[in-house]
């Protein structure tokens, strides 16, 4: 899958924070979110709770695109 382009807005001092992270581990900002976002996910997929609330999205969702299939 290509890489998607995306922006987010940040207060200053997170950014200001981040960046410095980033210096500090000498890896590009990007990358520093990439990994942020990465963990992120991981610990979603981890979370029983979230499993169950994601399951249950799945089934009102498709319910939706069935009716509207018709």
């Amino acid at each position: 899958m290509a890489p998607k382009a995306m922006s987010i807005r940040l207060p200053e001092e997170q950014a200001v924070e981040l960046a410095a992270v980033a210096r500090t581990d000498e890896m590009p900002v990007s990358e520093a979110v990439r990994q942020a976002i990465e963990n992120h996910i991981a610990a979603r997929r981890a979370d029983k709770d979230f499993q169950k609330r994601l399951k249950k999205r799945l089934a009102e969702d498709r319910e939706v695109l069935e009716r509207l299939a018709k």
